[in-house]
């Protein structure tokens, strides 16, 4: 019965995983064809950059959530300490890694409405 549970465990884990390696994937091919199109165009429209990164950093924050529930998952039954050890340092990256992309995010987003309020007052 445990080893069921394991390999449908494992199972899910790689499915979660993959979801979030395709969410990454998807962010960095549209990142990527953003960036193409800005520097065809030879002029980038004002904050063009920013909304191409600014797009490219909530796909790879979806994807890093996904990742860490699949690291959840794959320890969910009868971790070792050394997975739990392992599960802890990972998530403390991704938290890191989160908390600051999601910052600069928040900021940029703020930014933003601060010049489009400014710009409809003028």
């Amino acid at each position: 019965m445990l080893e069921s549970l394991k390999a449908i465990t494992a199972s899910i884990a790689i499915g979660v995983e993959a979801a979030g390696a395709l969410l990454v994937a998807y962010g960095a091919a549209e990142a990527f064809l953003g960036s193409i199109l800005a520097i065809v165009r030879r002029r980038s429209l004002p904050g063009e950059r920013k909304e191409v990164w600014l797009r490219f950093g909530v796909w790879l924050l979806l994807g890093l959530e996904f990742e860490l529930a699949a690291d959840v998952v794959r320890t969910a039954l009868s971790p070792t300490w050394q997975d739990i050890g392992q599960l802890a340092a990972i998530a403390g990256i991704r938290t890191f890694l989160n908390f600051f992309l999601e910052r600069d995010l928040e900021q940029y987003q703020l930014r933003k409405r601060a010049r489009t309020r400014s710009d409809a007052s003028d």
